[in-house]
């Protein structure tokens, strides 16, 4: 099984970055298990056709605006997925939309696609998370390493490897 743990985000807009951060937090805590691969896409978007062709699961963590309140965790699957990029709910759902988009047209689409995230408190330029965003980016790791252990991926705690 081949699975992707993608942290897309903006280090320099304040909770924005939340998702390259949980990705930083789940590779400093965690050994993932063979075919799972975690990447800081930061804010790229074409060059990552490779990296996410014929997937068998894709785990999106983004900042999410959802309009819901601020800290709100949210989670999108199944068919809310294309509902996310059709209403652009991140601010890189243009980039990524395209990159999803184009697997589908190659026939190398991920079979499977989760997103996780957070209503941002701020996007003011600042290379720091929100004190209640960062709050959170334990419970995205947590989050994270279950949808991975539901689907046999169980990443290993760093120390009990």
């Amino acid at each position: 099984m081949r699975a992707v743990v993608l942290g897309v985000g903006n280090l320099i807009l304040a909770d924005e970055g939340v998702g390259v951060r949980v990705v930083e937090a789940l590779e400093r805590d965690y050994a993932l298990p063979e075919g799972v691969v975690a990447i800081d896409a930061g804010t790229a978007s074409m060059e990552m056709l490779d990296d996410l062709s014929h997937l068998d699961f894709l785990l999106v963590i983004d900042a999410i605006a959802a309009g819901q309140p601020p800290g709100t965790l949210v989670k999108l699957e199944g068919d809310e997925v294309p509902v996310f990029f059709r209403r652009n709910l991140s601010p890189h759902g243009i980039g990524l939309s395209d990159v999803l988009a184009s697997l589908e047209f190659l026939r190398a689409e991920p079979k499977e696609t989760v997103i996780l995230g957070v209503q941002p408190v701020s996007m003011e330029l600042s290379t720091e998370l929100t004190p209640t965003v960062a709050a959170l980016v334990p419970v995205l790791v947590a989050r994270a390493v279950a949808e991975l252990t539901a689907r046999g991926l169980a990443p290993t705690p760093r120390g009990r490897a």
